[in-house]
């Protein structure tokens, strides 16, 4: 995982003296309007394909691909939604050529508690509550997990997940609804087990 993220830092560096030796991509600065939106596109492949080094890889692609069409972002409206719809794109085509292969959810670092937040009860309630609730999200249908992730986690508006996912906005709020729905009846279903 560290070899990884060292690839991962790898080429960002490579891609930031690419720009560096280039100056300018025209209006749009690869540096301070791209390069900061990895973390999201991270974190949308992730919640799609439920792979890890698979994210880090559609992450690299991404960056590649906006980076060959540099010269078009001028004419980009929403750059993070393009961003987005890219990386969604090609974490779609991962997913189908890994032939639906299921890989349980990763932990990510960012979503485990400090040492120093509590005690040890405190603290397995709370990786345990995490793990049920992404493996929650992680069965959703494709759409609806992304939908999850880019209202619920990432914030975005209605407006901007329509952009990103090239539907209504009234689809964006009639799919997450159900998708709500859905992982409420689950978190209900583990709730009365326990009654």
């Amino acid at each position: 995982m560290w070899a990884s993220r060292q690839r991962l830092v790898g080429i960002a560096s490579a891609l930031l003296y690419i720009i560096h030796c280039q100056l300018y991509i025209n209006q749009v600065d690869f540096r301070h309007d791209i390069l900061p939106l990895k973390n999201i596109i991270f974190r949308t492949a992730l919640r799609i394909i439920l792979n890890r080094e698979e994210a880090e890889d559609i992450v690299q692609d991404t960056l590649v691909k906006l980076w060959e069409r540099r010269e078009e972002l001028d004419e980009v409206e929403n750059l993070e939604a393009f961003a987005l719809t890219m990386a969604r794109n090609l974490a779609i085509d991962r997913k189908e050529k890994m032939d639906n292969q299921h890989v349980s959810f990763d932990d990510e670092a960012h979503d485990r508690p400090d040492d120093e937040q509590g005690d040890a009860d405190r603290r397995l309630v709370q990786r345990e509550t995490t793990g049920f609730i992404a493996d929650i999200i992680n069965s959703l249908p494709e759409k609806q997990r992304t939908l999850v992730q880019l209202r619920d986690i990432e914030g975005k508006t209605y407006q901007e997940i329509a952009t990103v996912l090239s539907i209504s906005e009234s689809d964006v709020k009639v799919s997450l609804f159900r998708a709500r729905k859905e992982m409420r009846e689950k978190i209900l279903q583990k709730k009365s087990l326990f009654l």
